[in-house]
């Protein structure tokens, strides 16, 4: 596995090149020698939140699949062990779905799947509501006003379906479907 360790605003040093190659090359082994690049960037923020200010972001292909992973913390080395432990959780999820598709059996690590049967998730819940014309703007207010992280409605601008959705640095997303 190739590992590429960057910083921003943050000096790297041999011992926390030599942390990270020690926390991600567990993963490694978890997909016998499939992972063709690893890619992790440090960096520090000047945040008024001292349990944000670290950023790990790890970016493994393996390949041609992308997993992602990014975490903070108040300490470097606290937020590089959350993202390798997210890592470890996507790469067992991602072996058990590879698995899965050739018929091998997959065991969860909570140990409820029976013998002979793969986890998958199913639709357990089907639920219906009037879409409405509105803006964006409105859209927002209305998930807002609900207490959602997302918000499916008819833009009045283009009258097409579009989902609006809280990010994690607490602006919007929006969703415009684009029809091939």
């Amino acid at each position: 596995m190739e590992l590429k360790v960057t910083g921003k605003n943050i000096d790297l040093t041999a011992d926390l090149n030599k942390y990270i190659q020690q926390k991600l090359g567990r993963l490694d082994r978890h997909l016998k020698k499939k992972i063709i690049e690893a890619k992790v960037e440090i960096s520090e923020e000047k945040t008024r939140s001292p349990q944000q200010r670290f950023i790990a972001q790890v970016t493994i292909n393996s390949n041609g699949t992308l997993l992602r992973a990014e975490e903070r913390g108040d300490d470097l080395f606290k937020a590089i062990d959350k993202a390798a432990g997210v890592m470890e959780r996507q790469v067992e999820r991602y072996k058990g779905k590879r698995y899965a598709k050739k018929g091998n059996i997959s065991f969860a690590r909570s140990g409820t799947a029976e013998i002979g049967e793969a986890e998958t998730g199913k639709v357990v819940k089907v639920k219906q509501f009037a879409v409405k014309l509105m803006a964006v703007d409105e859209a927002t207010e209305q998930m807002e006003l609900l207490g959602h992280d997302f918000f499916l409605f008819l833009n009045s601008d283009g009258g097409q379906l579009n989902l609006v959705y809280r990010r994690k640095d607490k602006n919007y997303g929006l969703i415009e479907p684009k029809i091939d």
